[in-house]
């Protein structure tokens, strides 16, 4: 994990599992503040008043359960990434959840080093993407019923806009996606948001649907 400073807020209503969770992440290099609460109200409440990068959200809790808090958060506090954990594989709820904006989903059984990565992965690129979302996802295509992006032809792609998001898909990096196409992080900074712009993604997680979607990757 890179060197940063990442405070972590986890909202689970089971105590020991939260703060056996909470200890753990502590360890984590980067971490420099993690919090916990039992519910998502609470969550809501201490995400009013102090800012924390990511949120570890729970599915199921009294008072407010993850599934709205997600919501909430995702329109209330739209730079806290939300990595839901939980202990249902449900394919329809991760892809339902990926779609509101949930930026990645771990099983409660995972283990530590992909709860260490999950972290990194969203603070640097927006996303984590395991098996599971990329299960879920692919099903949610298969299906038809990802939400239409704003054009359905990939071909509206410009070809740096097409290389980029292949890039992103392989969770690289800004920097690392300007080194290895020698421009400038802003320059991606710039294609990225004409990429979201053009296919209407909340966030990364939006961008890999579309390439799903559009057959620009495959996983």
């Amino acid at each position: 994990m890179e060197q940063q400073s990442i405070s972590i807020l986890m909202a689970d209503d089971h105590t020991l599992f939260r703060k056996g969770m909470s200890m753990m992440v502590k360890t984590f290099p980067g971490i420099t503040s993690v919090k916990d609460v039992e519910n998502g109200q609470k969550a809501l409440d201490l995400l009013a008043i102090e800012k924390f990068d990511i949120l570890l959200l729970d599915l199921e809790m009294p008072v407010l359960d993850g599934w709205e808090t997600a919501k909430k958060v995702v329109t209330k506090f739209p730079d806290t990434h939300i990595i839901m954990i939980s202990m249902h594989d449900s394919l329809k709820l991760i892809s339902d959840l990926i779609e509101i904006g949930v930026h990645s989903y771990l099983l409660k059984s995972a283990e530590p080093e992909e709860v260490q990565k999950a972290i990194s992965s969203v603070m640097n690129n927006d996303f984590y993407y395991n098996q599971l979302v990329a299960r879920a996802l692919h099903q949610k295509v298969q299906k038809g019923a990802i939400n239409k992006p704003l054009f359905n032809e990939k071909s509206q792609l410009t070809k740096r806009e097409v290389e980029i998001l292949e890039l992103i898909c392989q969770e690289l990096t800004m920097k690392e996606i300007g080194d290895r196409l020698f421009i400038s992080e802003q320059t991606i900074h710039t294609h990225r948001k004409n990429l979201m712009r053009k296919t209407e993604a909340k966030n990364a997680v939006g961008l890999v649907k579309f390439a799903i979607q559009q057959q620009i990757v495959s996983f």
